[in-house]
């Protein structure tokens, strides 16, 4: 972002709290200088603290936007909206992010017809860019509103390119909605970004509708892929899985995967695999596995 793009936000966002950080030191006595006659001001959020004091109580944010949003935190500014809102398309992923926490803490402006929820949704459905249609897939997760569960479904499913899917995986992680079962689909999808986004978004929400199409994962092509599932099966002990994760104990090439599926095989309390975790405890090349084996039957 160009310094004076930051510059704007910074007053546009500021006036609605403390005189502009470009006009004055952190420890300047001047008085705020309010957005509206009317508004709030620093005194509405920091009540009567000095405004040189302001600024020590935020979580240290290390660039003047992140500063500036969590000071704003609680003020209703209209006018700054239009400012904020481009930064759901920034670079920095966590300038993205913070700028979807403060919209989403809106009460007007953002989720009303044709405002900045809406026209994210839009952007995800209809931008030429998939770059951006990928920040607009974000941003859906970060604003936890139930449209964004369709929309993000909808992408995670049709959307061309796998950077789209892959934001809309993850959006549906951070909605906590496997997307009528549009998380499942993407277990199976053709670029492994794609199926370990799937995968990290399926054992971070509270129901998954798709838990078996996890086992098909314990041989994947990619071993990222492979561990990933594994340590997802084990997290939501589909016991179901105890073949395929034994099968991977055993022979898997990659000792990571090996590693994942003998803790798994610990979770599962199958005391059936006893005998293939005392042999891999003795046998297995690698001492990590060795070691989760000899854990794991300690477990059952």
């Amino acid at each position: 972002m160009r310094p004076n793009s930051i510059l704007k936000l910074a007053m546009g966002c500021f006036l609605s709290v403390a005189a502009s950080f470009a006009a004055a030191d952190a420890h300047s006595q001047a008085t705020p200088r309010q957005a509206t006659p009317n508004g709030p001001g620093l005194a509405g959020v920091y009540g009567s603290l000095s405004p040189d004091q302001a600024e020590f109580l935020s979580s240290g944010a290390p660039t003047l936007v992140w500063e500036t949003l969590e000071h704003g935190e609680k003020i209703e500014c209209l006018d700054c909206i239009a400012l904020v809102s481009p930064l759901l398309y920034d670079a920095n992923a966590k300038t993205r992010e913070i700028a979807a926490w403060w919209l989403r803490r809106r009460i007007f402006g953002v989720f009303g017809e044709g405002e900045v929820y809406q026209q994210t949704i839009q952007t995800l459905q209809t931008n030429a860019d998939p770059v951006t249609r990928s920040y607009a897939a974000y941003a859906l997760g970060e604003f936890f509103a139930s449209p964004g569960i369709d929309a993000c479904a909808s992408a995670l499913v049709t959307d061309g390119d796998a950077r789209v899917r892959s934001a809309a995986a993850s959006a549906l992680g951070r909605l906590n909605d496997d997307g009528a079962g549009a998380l499942g689909k993407a277990l199976s999808d053709s670029d492994p970004t794609v199926r370990l986004a799937a995968l990290a978004s399926a054992g971070r929400i509270n129901a998954f509708s798709s838990a078996s199409a996890l086992a098909a994962l314990t041989s994947d092509t990619s071993a990222d892929v492979r561990r990933r599932a594994i340590e997802v099966l084990d997290a939501l002990d589909v016991a179901d899985a105890v073949a395929p994760v034994t099968a991977a104990a055993q022979n898997d090439a990659d000792p990571r995967v090996r590693a994942v599926a003998c803790h798994a095989l610990g979770t599962f309390g199958n005391s059936s695999v006893l005998p293939v975790l005392a042999k891999l405890s003795q046998s297995d090349t690698d001492a990590f596995v060795r070691d989760q084996a000899t854990i794991a039957m300690l477990r059952l």
